[in-house]
């Protein structure tokens, strides 16, 4: 089903601090099918959990590509203390799939099939800003959130100065 797009210029509605965390693989080899479908699926699975349970504090996401080689996925959370509290949660499916990779690393089982990555970004109240001309919700504004745009400003000047 496709979301209805709001109609004219709208704006995230966020408040406060921004966390993005981009998290994401690579195939190297793509004969390796046996190493980079279980990672693939883990991130899946990562999600799913966290979905079940929004006190975790996961916003939103989205999954993307930026070839055919590389998936990612753009998430938004609620705070880096949430975030950091899920990957070291012991209870959790990330907390397991990092120790299996760890302790592959350390045995020289891990031969470059895939790659993994993510990236931090904790943007403070003020130094970010969005538009969305006839879009349905997306990105930040699907985790957060939509306002009219005249709520913050029509520039991103006057978006950004938003407190």
């Amino acid at each position: 089903m496709f979301a209805k797009p709001n109609r004219g210029r709208t704006t995230a509605a966020a408040e406060g601090d921004v966390v993005v965390l981009l998290i994401g693989m690579r195939v190297n080899h793509f004969w390796a099918v046996h190493q980079w479908v279980p990672a693939f699926l883990a991130m899946l699975r990562m999600l799913r959990e966290l979905g079940k349970d929004s006190s975790r504090g996961l916003l939103g996401h989205i999954l993307l590509t930026a070839s055919p080689r590389t998936y990612y996925v753009v998430q938004y959370w609620e705070s880096r203390e949430k975030l950091y509290a899920y990957a070291a949660a012991p209870d959790m499916f990330h907390h397991r799939v990092w120790a299996i990779l760890n302790r592959k690393e350390r045995a020289g089982k891990v031969r470059g099939h895939v790659g993994i990555w993510h990236e931090t970004y904790i943007a403070p109240k003020g130094s970010y800003e969005s538009i969305y001309l006839d879009m349905p919700p997306f990105g930040l504004a699907a985790a957060t959130g939509v306002l009219p745009i005249e709520d913050r400003g029509r520039s991103a000047a006057e978006r950004l100065a938003h407190r």
